[in-house]
C-alpha cells in the first residue's frame, strides 16, 4: 500500500507508517469506542507518527521483535477522558505507550533506548510497585530532550 502524506488520509484505510507499525495500532481505544468519541488524527499529527515509528519504535522492533502499543494518538477529548497530561505528547502523535511484560524486559528496553535511540522523553511506569508500561516520545518540532525517568509513579 502506499503511503503518501499529501493529502488528507481516508481513515477506512489503514495507513501503513513504517515497515512493522499501522495507523490502527496508535489509535485503537475501547474508552474512545465506548463514549463514541472521535480518536483520529489530523495530517501533522500522522506525520509525527511516522517520525516515532522510522526512529523509536522500529529501532525498538528490530533488537526486541514485536512491540504491542498500549496508547499512541489521543484526541484531545481522549486525552481529556483517561485523565492524560493537559501537555501530552500523545495528542500531538508524539508518544506511545509500549507493553513490556515484565521489569526485566522494560530495563532492558530503557537501557537500549537510553544508549541507542534519539528520544524526547521516556517514562518507566509503575503501577503498585508492577511495571505498567514504557511511555517514549520523539518529536520533529524541537531537539529531543532525552529526559528519562526509570520508575515513574502512576
Amino acid at each position: 500500500m502506499e503511503n503518501t502524506m499529501e493529502n488528507t488520509p481516508n481513515m477506512n484505510q489503514d495507513i501503513q507508517l513504517s515497515e512493522h507499525f499501522r495507523l490502527s495500532e496508535f489509535t485503537r481505544s475501547a474508552t474512545a469506542i465506548k463514549h463514541g468519541i472521535d480518536n483520529q488524527p489530523e495530517i501533522e499529527d500522522i506525520e509525527a507518527l511516522q517520525s516515532l515509528c522510522i526512529n523509536v519504535l522500529e529501532p525498538l522492533r528490530r533488537r526486541f521483535g514485536v512491540i504491542r502499543i498500549t496508547s499512541g494518538y489521543r484526541s484531545p477529548k481522549l486525552n481529556e477522558m483517561i485523565g492524560g497530561s493537559r501537555t501530552s505528547q500523545h495528542m500531538r502523535g508524539e508518544a506511545a505507550d509500549i507493553h513490556v511484560g515484565s521489569l526485566e524486559v522494560a530495563k532492558k528496553m530503557y537501557a537500549y533506548i537510553m544508549a541507542n535511540i534519539v528520544f524526547d522523553q521516556m517514562l518507566l511506569e509503575m503501577r503498585g510497585g508492577r511495571v505498567h508500561c514504557l511511555h517514549i516520545s520523539y518529536t520533529t518540532e524541537r531537539v529531543n530532550r532525552k529526559m528519562a525517568r526509570s520508575n515513574y509513579q502512576v
